[in-house]
């Protein structure tokens, strides 16, 4: 906390409760010495001071493959930002690009930044190969912009599924300093733009 200029008294229950969290989390299979901007993002909830600019409710991935053809990836995903809904798809060079590209389509509309931001590394470790296919993994993401990188972890059993929530959390530390989106509709409601 003291490295990442956040103030967090050791002995208070915000501490504690960080800590006992991050121990949970390992437990799982996380790991936090190579995903900073994950371990950043616990801290800072766990002081309050993260403020949610989108809320997730839904993605589907299909993964097509026909004789004679490369693979087409195409995400569906679905969004809340500022109380609007927001429903976009993309394709992409696989299933984790392509739901990178809906998630930057669907949010650059409210934080262009995001535009600046992209995907620099995956890594996928195997965390029980006894399990084979159906083994837990660990998911690090690398992202970047014009002055940072920075890292994420997702875990789970379902590759797709730890890859989101690595990615999610990429675009939620991207987020940190963004001032609150405007909802487009009331914004032009309340300047006369659009009529009832």
């Amino acid at each position: 906390a003291q490295e990442l200029g956040i103030t967090l008294d050791p002995s208070s229950d915000e501490a504690r409760g960080v800590i006992s969290r991050i121990k949970e989390l390992e437990h799982q299979g996380y790991q936090f010495e190579g995903a900073d901007a994950s371990l950043e993002l616990l801290i800072r909830e766990a002081g309050g001071e993260v403020k949610e600019m989108f809320s997730f409710e839904s993605f589907k991935v299909l993964v097509e493959k026909t004789a004679g053809r490369s693979v087409v990836s195409e995400a569906f995903l679905k969004l809340n930002v500022a109380g609007t809904s927001v429903y976009t798809a993309a394709e992409g060079n696989g299933p984790v690009n392509a739901l990178d590209n809906a998630l930057r389509k669907a949010l650059s509309q409210y934080f262009p930044a995001l535009r600046d931001m992209h995907l620099a590394d995956y890594k996928v470790r195997v965390l029980d190969e006894k399990d084979a296919t159906a083994a837990k993994v660990r998911v690090l993401i690398e992202s970047k912009n014009y002055e940072d990188v920075w890292s994420n972890v997702g875990v789970s059993e379902n590759v797709i599924e730890a890859s989101w929530e690595a990615l999610l959390d990429s675009f939620r530390y991207a987020l940190l300093e963004a001032p609150t989106p405007k909802n487009e509709q009331t914004e032009l409601t309340h300047h006369g733009l659009v009529n009832h």
